[in-house]
C-alpha cells in the first residue's frame, strides 16, 4: 500500500486510539460513580478530578495525552510524515466524538498536547508552559486551554512549520468549540477557578 492509499488508514488508526475514554475505564474499574453522571459529564481528566480520585485524573491525563501521541507514532512508521498528521486528526475526533459513547467525548486538552508530542515535541512543551503561566495568572483552566491552544499553531507557523500550523489551527478550531459552555459561564462569570471551593 503506497503512502497516499494508507491515509484512510491512518484516519481510522487515530480514531480507534483517540476513542478509547480512558476516564471512563479508570473510574469504573476504581469502582466511582459514572463519570457522565457527575460534573460536566464528559470523559476528560478534569472531570474525573471532580471524583476527588487525582491519581485516576493524572492517569486519565497520561493515557489521553498518549494515545494520541501512539497514534501518530505509529501511523508515521507506517505511512510517512502524512498519515502522522491525518492520525493526529483522527485521534483528536475520536477523543471527542467517540462514537461508542454517542459522540460524547472530552474536550482535547490532553490528546492536543499528545498528538503535539508525537508530531512536535518542542511545541508540546511550548503549550504547557503557557497553559501553566496563563492558569497561574487567571486561575482559569479553561482559559488556559484556550490561550494555549491559540497561540500554539502561531508559533508553529512562525517557525517555518506550516503544514503542522495548519493543523493544529483546525485542532484549535475544534478545541474551542468543545469549550463553548466554559466561554459562556466565563461571560456570565460563573466559571470555576482553580482550586476554588464549592
Amino acid at each position: 500500500m503506497g503512502p497516499e492509499a494508507f491515509l484512510p488508514v491512518a484516519l481510522i488508526i487515530g480514531y480507534l486510539f483517540g476513542s478509547i475514554p480512558f476516564g471512563l475505564i479508570l473510574t469504573k474499574l476504581a469502582g466511582t460513580q459514572d463519570l457522565r453522571s457527575i460534573g460536566s459529564g464528559n470523559i476528560g481528566a478534569t472531570n474525573v478530578l471532580r471524583t476527588g480520585r487525582k491519581g485516576l485524573a493524572a492517569g486519565t491525563l497520561l493515557g489521553d495525552a498518549l494515545k494520541g501521541t501512539a497514534a501518530v507514532i505509529i501511523s508515521g512508521y507506517l505511512g510517512g510524515p502524512n498519515a502522522e498528521m491525518i492520525a493526529g486528526l483522527g485521534a483528536f475526533l475520536g477523543h471527542l466524538f467517540p462514537v461508542w459513547l454517542k459522540f460524547r467525548g472530552g474536550k482535547g486538552v490532553a490528546v492536543y498536547i499528545g498528538i503535539l508530542i508525537g508530531l512536535f515535541w518542542p511545541g508540546a512543551i511550548f503549550f504547557c508552559l503557557v497553559w501553566l503561566a496563563t492558569a497561574f495568572a487567571f486561575r482559569y483552566s479553561s482559559v488556559a486551554a484556550l490561550v494555549a491552544s491559540v497561540l500554539t499553531p502561531i508559533v508553529l507557523w512562525a517557525f517555518g512549520h506550516t503544514a503542522l500550523a495548519a493543523l493544529f489551527a483546525l485542532l484549535t478550531l475544534l478545541l474551542i468549540y468543545m469549550h463553548r459552555e466554559n466561554i459562556r459561564r466565563l461571560q456570565a462569570g460563573t466559571e470555576g477557578k482553580i482550586g476554588a471551593k464549592k
